[in-house]
């Protein structure tokens, strides 16, 4: 008998530590409404990071937060719109010595605890993208082989604008190349959009695809190297206008493409072959969601 009770609390004990992690103390508020043409949405501190004991989460939508939380895609996510459209500010105190895996559980114990989040996992088949060599070959700049990796720790800082000059295209000239890993994506007057990558891989280039097509993109290229990208391209004005108007704000003033913009810019379908030598293809393929059953757009009381 007494065997048997030191087992059963035993077994108490290692549930009670296997429980999800949790935030010491988080507050959970409604985000203000965001002005015409500026948007500001970020993640800040956490494990990993120069302030790790605290997690600041500015404007952030319940769909930011299940990107984060279960490492998603947006077009990944099924759910209500409002998933989307409904903005918080979250401050949260991290237990010392926690990971970054480890504060992912806490945003899922978050997001069950305060918006009674309930959720499963599935996969359809569904609209992707196969991206691929182009006829000719590709027209890639290798990295050199000595470039320095960007510190993770260290936020990417963008140039000043004001000292940056502007070339002819009206675009700013800001050298390809730089430390591994840092991408810029900057858009200027007229609606046209440059992506900035340094020491990426192809696979890892088509995440920053498809957060322009709103779709997988998978990569088919065979090339195996790291490569600095530069890629000037006209954005779909019609999905930004949209996604923006879920979250609330309209576009930038001046963003919009001129009618008559002699500088206009290429669709990202004609800038990938054009510029890089790549093409995209539309095909059909298995896409993992993550499906929200249900959540409360209210959070409980802080």
């Amino acid at each position: 008998m007494l065997k048997t009770l030191w087992i059963a609390g035993m077994l108490a004990g290692i549930n009670l530590y296997a429980q999800t992690p949790s935030f010491e103390v988080a507050s959970v508020k409604p985000a203000a409404p965001m002005q015409a043409g500026r948007m500001m949405v970020g993640i800040e501190g956490g494990p990993e990071t120069p302030k790790p004991g605290q997690m600041t989460f500015t404007n952030v939508s319940l769909a930011d937060l299940l990107q984060r939380a279960y490492g998603v895609k947006s077009y990944q996510i099924s759910g209500p719109d409002w998933l989307q459209s409904a903005r918080f500010d979250i401050s949260a105190k991290v237990p010392a010595g926690s990971t970054k895996a480890q504060s992912n559980l806490m945003i899922q114990s978050l997001l069950a605890d305060r918006f009674k989040l309930v959720l499963h996992h599935s996969s359809k088949e569904s609209n992707i993208y196969a991206l691929l060599v182009a006829k000719g070959g590709p027209k890639l700049k290798e990295t050199p082989k000595d470039t320095p990796v960007a510190d993770p720790n260290v936020p990417t800082t963008p140039p000043d604008m004001r000292s940056v000059r502007m070339g002819k295209d009206g675009m700013p000239e800001i050298p390809a190349g730089g430390p591994k890993g840092r991408m810029m994506i900057m858009m200027v007057p007229g609606g046209r959009m440059r992506m900035n990558v340094s020491g990426t891989t192809i696979a890892k280039f088509t995440d920053a695809l498809a957060m322009q097509l709103d779709r997988p993109v998978v990569d088919m290229t065979g090339l195996t190297a790291e490569y600095d990208i530069v890629l000037d391209f006209a954005p779909d004005m019609a999905a930004m206008q949209a996604k923006m108007a879920a979250m609330g704000a309209g576009p930038p003033p001046g963003m919009m493409p001129e009618a008559n913009d002699p500088n206009g810019a290429a669709t990202i379908f004609s800038a990938l072959t054009e510029q890089l030598g790549l093409r995209l293809e539309a095909r059909k393929g298995p896409v993992d969601l993550l499906v929200v059953d249900s959540a409360e757009k209210t959070p409980t009381e802080n």
